[in-house]
Parts: structure tokens; sequence; C-alpha cells
């Protein structure tokens, strides 16, 4: 490995343009932020390096061999986030980049291309509110006060942007882009004479960025020219696994994207988008479809570790590959069905047993309505979110665990989804799924809008059908516990009825558990602001079906109808959530562990950093 001849910015991107430097298949795509692009502009103008760069020389014989991408020049968080495959000749030899893509690509659109990110309040599934920006430079002063430490005044921009600044005199922006076009000192110079007689600070801010682009060779390359595939992985994996800036998950799949036959990243993106895109939408990583995969492909060993990244397991993983995606389909879709969502499901790693299980049957998304499969179905749904309510199962340990589930579904989970036998191996790994009273007090103190308080109710609810749209309701509207309506609510006597202390209390108890409950959407904006017992009274007629209701949602018999009342019924309810937690959570067939569950994990597993975490 030696050191090449250091190169401008502009040098660089014209080699990026002509497909001579190159992306190859074992690198991660683009992730950096706007704020990362500003910054690192904001350091070439003050001359500060950038960092050196690590590349491999591939020859025209090995070219062949392996797949490569080109650089991302017009970035969209909507619809162009993957780097485009590109054929390379194989008559010249082209530079691979192992370290600094980051870096590369974002000169590369900042002086090339566009950035399209979402606009703050925007709707995420419409591209209208991801509109084309490109990075700008103020000439009319330095940055304002940041957090950032920046002096130069760069931004991204919309030309809707750019146009209502025209009257501001201390906005005047310059397109990036021309200062990469002005190819030479004079094409500098017709910059300078468009800026009307500028003042003499954006005549310097052009020369500067103009100069730090076109002539300071500020990239400084270590090259390798090896062209043995396993010693060019093997520097990439040292570079840059070394911290968390690139996961195991990254690793692994581009090894298997440099491995495969067909396009493995394509694939796996594929595959992530539609999952995320199942019901009201999850939030599902490469990382969990990749795990899924080394477990539904029967992979012995299916920690990310770069010595599981071998030919066969790729092989393995590459041959399931469709029906796997199938399987985890129908299995997103079942969660979907019990009302879970990206905004609820508290550990995505649930949903690799549950695919394993539908895998192994070999089910489709027939199962999930067939009237035959109604009982297997509710069995999955109590053991999937009574796992996500005890805290720590899906967190350290997750890959002993997994494959400690995947045995128990392999042999005991033909017909039937294996519940007791799944419990009994969750109970030796330390992670049973009892009720203690530090989870009754965890449970009851759950507040509105968390992501467990949603699998908390439809959890102790089962009458719920969360295939339709259900709302975590106040019982008690949130709006008659208002604080100031609290300060203004007197006694007989004209006095405050309530103490401050006794006001924060009753603001406390509004959104926890206990005053809480999952109702139709529909059902809960006709409720409104009405007091429950008012609420009861209109919408259900007879006695038998006011006692129904209270009886399914663990309502004491009488509803409160004023503020007055509110506390009285809040114990009330804790009291009878307590009973019901004791009730819905019971484990089905607990062994107790008798072996600490520190013992039971392996210590490469407790070092890794592809854990799941809660």
């Amino acid at each position: 490995m030696g050191h090449k001849e250091p190169m401008s910015i502009a040098t660089a991107l014209r080699e990026i343009q002509q497909r001579r430097i190159i992306l190859p298949a074992i690198q991660r795509e683009y992730v950096w932020k706007p704020s990362q692009v500003i910054r690192v502009f904001d350091s070439v103008m003050r001359g500060y390096p950038v960092g050196s760069f690590l590349s491999w020389r591939v020859e025209p014989e090995t070219i062949s061999k392996f797949k490569f991408y080109g650089f991302m020049k017009n970035y969209s968080a909507f619809d162009n986030r993957h780097n485009p495959v590109i054929d390379i000749p194989t008559d010249r030899e082209v530079v691979a980049i192992l370290d600094g893509q980051q870096r590369l690509t974002s000169l590369n659109i900042g002086l090339r291309g566009t950035y399209a990110y979402k606009n703050h309040g925007g709707w995420a599934n419409k591209p209208w509110s991801y509109p084309e920006r490109r990075l700008h430079l103020n000439l009319a002063g330095e940055a304002p006060e940041n957090e950032l430490g920046l002096k130069y005044h760069f931004q991204f921009l919309t030309k809707n942007d750019v146009d209502a600044a025209a009257d501001d005199d201390s906005k005047r922006w310059l397109p990036v882009s021309e200062i990469f076009d002005a190819a030479d000192a004079f094409a500098m110079t017709k910059i300078i004479m468009k800026l009307d007689g500028g003042n003499d600070e954006a005549i310097d801010l052009v020369s500067r960025l103009w100069n730090a682009v076109h002539t300071v060779p500020s990239l400084h390359f270590y090259e390798e020219d090896d062209q043995d595939i396993e010693r060019v992985l093997d520097i990439f994996v040292r570079v840059n696994s070394g911290g968390t800036v690139l996961s195991y998950s990254d690793l692994l799949l581009s090894i298997a994207t440099a491995q495969w036959d067909g396009d493995a990243r394509a694939a796996v993106h594929g595959l992530v988008d539609s999952l995320n895109q199942t019901g009201n939408g999850f939030n599902f990583s490469r990382d969990t479809v990749l795990k899924s995969g080394l477990v539904i492909a029967d992979v012995g060993d299916i920690g990310f570790k770069v010595k599981n990244f071998t030919t066969g397991n790729m092989a393995k993983l590459e041959a399931g590959w469709e029906a796997m995606s199938k399987s985890l389909q129908v299995a997103v879709g079942l969660l979907s069905d019990f009302g879970l969502s990206g905004g609820s499901l508290t550990a995505d790693s649930v949903l690799i047993p549950v695919a394993y299980y539908v895998h192994h049957r070999g089910l489709d998304h027939s199962y999930r309505e067939s009237p035959k499969t109604r009982g297997d179905r509710e069995t999955i749904r109590s053991w999937v979110l009574r796992s996500l309510i005890v805290r720590g199962v899906w967190g350290s340990g997750l890959d002993t665990l997994l494959r400690d589930l995947r045995e128990v579904i392999k042999y005991q989970g033909d017909s039937a989804f294996p519940v007791e036998a799944l419990e009994r191996a969750m109970s030796r790994r330390g992670k049973p799924l009892t009720v203690t009273e530090a989870l009754v007090d965890d449970i009851l103190t759950l507040d509105y809008g968390k992501a467990r308080t949603f699998a908390v109710l439809a959890a102790l609810f089962p009458h719920v059908d969360t295939r339709n749209q259900f709302h975590v309701d106040h019982v008690f509207p949130a709006a008659l516990l208002d604080k100031k309506k609290l300060r203004r609510h007197v006694g007989e006597d004209g006095t405050p009825q309530f103490s401050q202390d006794q006001i924060d209390d009753l603001l406390n108890m509004r959104d926890l558990l206990p005053n809480l409950e999952l109702l139709p959407g529909l059902e809960n904006i006709g409720k409104s602001a009405k007091s429950p017992a008012a609420w009861l009274a209109a919408e259900y007629q007879s006695d038998d079906q006011r006692s129904a209701f209270l009886s399914r949602n663990a309502l004491p018999p009488t509803l409160p109808e004023t503020v007055d009342e509110f506390s009285d019924f809040f114990e009330a309810r804790r009291r009878n959530l307590t009973a019901r937690i004791h009730e819905m959570l019971r484990p089905l067939a607990p062994e107790p562990s008798t072996t600490p569950a520190t013992a039971l994990v392996d210590l490469d597993e407790e070092l890794a950093e592809g854990d799941d975490t809660e």
C-alpha cells in the first residue's frame, strides 16, 4: 500500500464523472445529512484537511469478478437513495474507494448535484414534500451564529428559496455548482463580473472557494494495489468496523452484494421498503431483514460477524431469498393485524421468530384470514404482545435467544405455534414472560403516547379487533383535566377546590394507563370531551350493554361525572388493571430458570453491536 499524488477536488470529481473513481459493492450507501455536507464545505473553504482516503486500484482482469456502483449525484430521501449500478469497461484500470465515500459523495452532490430532503411537517409519502435543493454560498456575509462553529454561510436551497431572498441585502446566494463548472481562472472571472461590482468580500469568497476546489491538491489517497479480493475485504473491514460508523449488517449486505449472482443490495432494499409500507407503516431496518434471513436459512451462527459471511452462507441466503421474502411479508402482515406499526412496535426482532414459524409451515396470506387458523393467530398475538411488554426480552443475548426459539419451532411447530415450549425456552434463558410486582408497577405507569402503551392495552383487552383502527383514548377526557380549568374549579363556598399539589397529582394521573383505553377511531372522535358517565349512557342504551362494556375494559361499575370523582375512579381502575395484568400475562407453561441469565449469553454476543435495543 502506497501514497498517490494528492489531487484537487475538481480533479477527483471529474474522475468520478468519467467512472474512473467508483465504489465497490462492499461499500454501504450514502447516509450523510445536509448539515454534514455543509460542514465539509466549510472545512474546504477554511483550508482545513478533509481527511485521507483509502482506495483500491482495480486492474482490468479483476473488474469482471466484482460489482461496482457509481457515486450519488442527485440524492433524494424520497425516491433516489440507492447508488446506481454501473458497468465498467474491462480494458482499463479503475480506482475503487474503500474509505472516504461519504466525503467524496458530499463534495459531488454539493458541487455537481442536488439534495432533496423532506420539508418540515411534510407528508412522508408525497413526492412534493421533498423539493430539489442545490448547495449555495452566501456572498453577503459569514454564517450566522451557530452551534457547529461554521464560519461560511452554505445552505441547501430550492429555486423558490433563492427567489424569495432576491430583495434581502443579507442574502446573496451563489450556486456552488457554478464554481465547479468554472474550469479555469477566466471562467472564474466571469462569475466575479456577474456580481455587478460586488464588494471585495464577495470577490474574496468566490476566489477562495474556486481555489479550494480547482487548485489546492487537498485530497490525499492511500492506495492498495493487491488484486486479492479477500485481502481487500479484510482491509475494508478493519478500516470501517472499528467504531459505530459502519454496522455489521452493512458489512453483511456489502459482502452479500459482492458474492450474489443477483443484486443483493437492490433485493434487500426493495424488501425493506415493501415491509415498511405494510398497514400503517413500520420502520424495519436492514439489520432485522438480514438477521431474519440468517435465521430462516438455518445458518448455524446468526451473529453479524465477518467469519459468518462465507460464500456458502451467502449462497444459502440467496437461494432462499424469494421464499424468505414471502414469509417476512406474511409475518409483518400479522403484526399489522395485531394493531402494531412503527410507532408501537418497541422491538423489531419479535418479527424474526414469527417469520420463521410462517416459513417453517409454508403459510401464505390466507392464514391471516382463515377462520380455521383464528385460534393459532390469537396464540401468536398474545405471545408477541406479552413479549413486547416485558422489558429486556429482545435486548442482550438476542442471537442466543433466536437460535433457541428457532429450534423449538423447527421441532415442535409443525401444526401450531408452540407457545408453551417457546416460553419454557425463554425462561431457561433468563427471559421469562413472568408477571412480577415490578412489572405491574412499570405497566401501570406507562404514559399516553408511549410505544409500549398500545401493546399493553392490546394484550390486556383481547376483545379489541386490532385489524381495525383503534385509538388510545383517555377514559376521563384530558380536556377536562386541563391545568387552567383545574385552577378555576371551585367548591360550593367559592374557594379553589384543588391545591397546587393536588392539581399536579391530577395532571400526572391523567395520562397514565389507568385512565387509558382502546376505542375504535370513529367512536373515540364522537366521544370528544364528554364525561365518561354521560358518554356511556348515550352510547349504550341498556344496562346489560353498559355492564358488558365496563367489564370488557376493566372499568369500575360507576364512571365519574365530574373531576371531583376522578381520583376515586383512577384508584378503582388501577386495582382492576392489576388483576387483569396478572390474569392476561400469566405464562402458559413456565419453567424456572436455574441458571443466571448472564451465564447463558455468549461473550462475543455481549460485545457485538448488532443486538436489538428496546
